[in-house]
């Protein structure tokens, strides 16, 4: 599910992908569904392909998502309550508790937050991928 949810530099918020074009993928926001276009220049990732730093690797995105919705019971977090570099530090500590707090920086915690909040209010709550999107993926690995 998250490999078709996007985030592109620049704009705010989160985007489905609808549809690849020439030089141009056409996206839809995931909060208010207008439909708008990301050219080629554009810098696009999908959630599906970020991942956060631990002391013994990276955490795929879509565990720390799973993670936060399983503690606050699928339910949007106030961002009023983390404004502080202490509170955040501490919220996301008791989320990823091996957290490599020297590469994540507060500001990567804030969007985390505000994604999630997105995810959440747009009625996504699958976070991690299915058995068929495992296979898939590594099928795709085994043929490169």
């Amino acid at each position: 599910m998250l490999k078709e949810i996007l985030a592109i530099s620049g704009r705010p918020g989160l985007y489905r992908l609808v549809k690849y074009g020439k030089n141009v993928i056409i996206v839809e926001n995931i909060t208010d569904k207008k439909r708008s276009t990301a050219y080629s220049r554009d810098k696009v990732i999908s959630l599906g392909d970020i991942s956060m730093y631990t002391e013994s690797g990276d955490k795929p995105l879509g565990e720390i998502l799973e993670a936060i919705k399983t503690k606050y019971d699928a339910k949007p977090l106030d961002l009023a309550n983390y404004k502080e570099g202490d509170a955040l530090q501490a919220f996301f500590k008791e989320i990823v508790p091996d957290f490599d707090a020297d590469r994540v920086y507060n500001t990567d915690i804030k969007k985390l937050i505000n994604w999630y909040n997105f995810l959440i209010n747009s009625g996504m709550t699958d976070f991690l991928p299915k058995e068929e999107e495992k296979a898939e993926e590594a099928q795709e690995e085994e043929n490169k």
